[in-house]
Formats: C-alpha cells, structure tokens, sequence
C-alpha cells in the first residue's frame, strides 16, 4: 500500500494501522487511600486580573493527598492550577467537569455560587 498515490481523503481514511495502541483512559484513577471528602466547587474571578478561576475548597487531610487530588484533576482537565491552604485553584470555569470528575471518585461536591 506505501507505493499507491492517494487523491482523495476517503482513500486515505480507508488506510489500516496495525501497530497503534488503543487510546488511553481519558480519566486517571484516583489512588484508593483518598478519604472521601465533602467538598465545595466555587466559580471566581476577583482579585485574579478577571481571569476566571474554579476553587474546590473543603479538602480535609494532608497536604500531599491534596497536591496529589490537585495534580489528578488538572491532568485530567488539561489546565494548569495550584494549591494554597486547603483549597484546589484550577485556571478557567471549570465547575461542572470538576464536579463530575470529583462525583465519580466518590467524593459529595456541592455547587457554590453563581
């Protein structure tokens, strides 16, 4: 088939790959020792240049399991963000996705605002 001239997209959506692996779970699981947890998920944009932020507050545990919960959801997300105090900052209005993402992994999240 590498010899044949291809004209058209159809042509070229009928080519077979063998050697390609099956895509990756689009969720990464959460480590089991993750207690679960009653969280909040804010929307705000004040003090932040009106750039909007999704705040998860609530987290009750240790500063690893937090930063740990924090990278999972980012990584998921495809966003950057960070951690102060107890709270989760994710870059953008990210608020339902979040709170899917955080239902799944058996946590209770509760809406906030707006």
């Amino acid at each position: 088939m590498a010899d044949k001239k291809l004209n058209s997209l159809e042509a070229l959506a009928k080519i077979q790959f063998d050697n390609l692996a099956p895509d990756p779970d689009p969720l990464p699981d959460a480590p089991k020792e993750f207690i679960k947890q009653h969280l909040e998920a804010h929307f705000s944009n004040k003090g932040r240049g009106g750039k909007t932020v999704t705040i998860i507050k609530g987290f009750e545990g240790d500063v690893t399991e937090l930063k740990q919960l924090s990278k999972i959801l980012k990584q998921a997300l495809g966003v950057g963000g960070t951690t102060k105090g107890n709270e989760i900052i994710i870059q953008g209005n990210y608020r339902d996705a979040l709170i899917k993402l955080l239902t799944s992994m058996g946590h209770q999240v509760k809406r906030v605002g707006g």
